[in-house]
């Protein structure tokens, strides 16, 4: 009998007319990462298992493809860019304490077999900004996600900004066990208003702390989100974190590109190292979220060399199946390839 050969579930070949789009767009974002100043670095496949170990914050262990080398070692394929570059970075970069800026490629990997139709093995391209703390390093990972999605061929897109440091304002305040804060940031997460309203009423909390809980499931939409999350607490920390948001967004008007931003306070990643803005990039033809973005002022430490630093990743197969599903041809659009 002949031999059918097919790949494993969750992984693809690409082939004629996509493989060339996709090599072009990468070519396309790689110039536009240089454009803004930012080095390529290329960090291992696999990693030591510590690289994205629990304390990390970063995707679950269940998640994660592991294998052991021949010393008995724990290792595991990337499944986030992110931790890589921060243990580089803490190893040839940091000792002259000058901001760096970094840019990649290449494929992430995730064992998950709760997204269908997700691929396990995806292609993502990136930067990665160390050392500087401001708010106009965080205006530029918006300005320069939002030009990487309008180079790409995509005229309707959204670019939805979170603040993490807000609601770990209110937790710390709220005095939470972990486990409750996990299973309230899931909630939230989800929109999940009922669920959260279920949970809070069982903590003995402050009129105002229950109030802002109640809230954040439905706080998004424009700017005058901002104005709200102003009003409803008094907490020093979430305020400044609010007052930050504020400011971003000055800068994103000043350059012409508010149009594209609103704001989510229930925006609350799944990786626990971020500790201030976080954002998504969306479109309509895709079921998940085509740029991930955030700062992690704190993962640096956990490798030795504590940094501030921000950073986002381009699911690169999300944001062609995009472009396919909305008839952007990614080679005519640009004028063919060169």
């Amino acid at each position: 009998m002949e031999k059918m050969f097919h790949t494993p579930e969750g992984v693809r070949d690409i082939y004629n007319g996509e493989c060339e789009q996709k090599q072009y767009l990468q070519a396309k974002i790689r110039n536009i990462f240089h454009n803004y100043k930012y080095q390529d670095i290329e960090t291992p496949t696999f990693e030591f298992f510590e690289v994205f170990s629990r304390e990390v914050g970063t995707t679950p262990s269940n998640e994660l493809y592991k294998f052991f080398d021949r010393d008995g070692n724990t290792l595991v394929l990337r499944p986030d860019f992110t931790p890589s570059i921060a243990r580089a970075a803490a190893t040839y970069f940091l000792d002259d304490d000058k901001p760096i800026r970094l840019c990649y490629q290449g494929n992430t990997f995730t064992n998950n077999t709760e997204y269908q139709g997700r691929l396990k093995e995806s292609t993502q391209m990136g930067v990665e900004y160390i050392g500087d703390d401001s708010i106009k390093a965080d205006a530029e990972m918006l300005i320069m996600t939002i030009s990487i999605l309008k180079e790409a061929g995509l005229k309707e897109f959204q670019i939805s900004v979170g603040q993490v440091q807000f609601f770990k304002a209110l937790v710390a305040q709220a005095q939470m066990s972990e486990e409750t804060i996990l299973d309230l940031r899931k909630l939230i997460s989800n929109k999940n208003y009922f669920g959260v309203e279920g949970l809070i009423r069982k903590e003995a909390l402050s009129e105002e702390l229950t109030n802002v809980f109640l809230n954040l499931p439905q706080m998004f939409g424009g700017v005058e989100i901002l104005d709200k999350a102003d009003k409803l607490t008094s907490n020093k920390v979430a305020l400044e974190a609010v007052e930050r948001l504020k400011c971003i967004y000055e800068i994103l008007c000043e350059k012409d590109v508010a149009n594209y931003i609103s704001f989510d306070f229930g925006m609350l990643s799944r990786y626990n190292y971020y500790t201030g803005i976080i954002f998504n990039g969306v479109t309509y033809g895709s079921g998940e979220p085509l740029v991930k973005g955030g700062r992690y002022n704190s993962l640096m430490q956990h490798f030795g060399k504590a940094s501030p630093a921000i950073g986002f990743g381009l699911n690169i197969d999300s944001l062609l199946n995009a472009l396919g599903r909305q008839k952007i041809d990614v080679l005519k659009e640009q004028g063919g390839a060169q």
